[in-house]
């Protein structure tokens, strides 16, 4: 499995048992501590793993950063990164660094998988319902506290979700027939869920009401603070998605906001549903069923 289908990662098979899968994700800061960056940076790369069903196993550091930055922050970065790779059970295993002008950080990661059991986004099933594990917001309040429109204390939220690793959602997970699996990340819900319905040759239903957010979310999207990716992401999706009439502009702004380090969108029987997201909810309590998958008709995307 490669980029043909727009998946999170590779997935390489060595035997009937085993298969390679393999990413990388780095970017330049969106917060100032520099040891929070790094896990962000670090629990970002690693959700591609966990999003095809696999377990990292080995990372290594890709960073870049300016002469002028002191070696102290340059050690909190790389420290942040060990401590997710670390969390997720892997090995911290070398890496490149070179000089820039704009520091940016993250992993190359390598997990393993049983090929049976790879997940991708390209089987979701008409009758699915869709349960996504993590709140949506990241980018409009990380617009918002650069534009100090945020306190680091309301803000904290939002942090501390992009740094939580995916591992658990995904080890629940694996109790369950989860027939496709995206994490989502810079396309935002609605992009990440318009790949997913692509390339499963399905329609995909959201709703909107039920996507969980940040507190502030919706009132700082209304004053228009977004980042530069959700207009994209709308343009690109605008003759792909049908949207109710009676959806807010703020509402579609918030699913088509890119996130950093996102959640799990898991396509799941009906039958299954209720008892994942209840399974879920016991230890990420915002996880909701915000979807359901239906068969292929006059567009890839609805959302009411």
């Amino acid at each position: 499995m490669g980029f043909d289908r727009s998946d999170d990662a590779c997935v390489y098979r060595l035997t009937d048992q085993l298969a390679l899968v393999q990413t990388v994700d780095f970017f330049p800061p969106m917060v100032d501590d520099p040891y929070l960056f790094g896990q962000i940076a670090a629990a970002n790369a690693l959700s591609d793993v966990y999003a095809m069903g696999g377990a990292p196993r080995t990372a290594m550091n890709l960073l870049c950063y300016p002469a002028c930055l002191p070696p102290e922050m340059v050690g909190e970065i790389l420290a942040g990164g060990l401590s997710k790779v670390q969390e997720a059970g892997a090995v911290l295993a070398g890496g490149h660094t070179i000089q820039d002008e704009e520091p940016k950080y993250g992993l190359c990661v390598t997990g393993l998988v049983d090929p049976k059991r790879v997940l991708t986004n390209a089987g979701a099933q008409p009758g699915d319902l869709l349960v996504l594990t993590k709140p949506l917001g990241t980018g409009i309040l990380t617009t918002a506290l650069k534009a100090g429109m945020v306190s680091p204390e309301q803000f904290a939220p939002a942090a501390a979700s992009m740094a939580a690793l995916n591992r658990r959602a995904a080890e629940i997970a694996q109790a369950f027939p989860v027939h496709a699996c995206t994490d989502i990340t810079g396309f935002g819900l609605l992009g990440h869920a318009y790949e997913m319905a692509a390339a499963s040759g399905v329609s995909i239903r959201l709703f909107a009401g039920q996507v969980p957010r940040f507190a502030q979310a919706i009132a700082l999207a209304e004053m228009g603070l977004l980042p530069a990716g959700a207009y994209a992401n709308a343009a690109y999706l605008q003759k792909r998605c049908i949207y109710a009439p009676q959806l807010s502009r703020a509402l579609q702004d918030l699913l088509a906001d890119p996130q950093t380090s996102g959640g799990l969108l898991l396509a799941v029987p009906a039958a299954q549903a209720g008892e994942l997201c209840r399974r879920l909810q016991e230890e990420l309590p915002e996880a909701r069923l915000v979807g359901q998958v239906e068969a292929f008709h006059e567009a890839a995307l609805w959302v009411e």
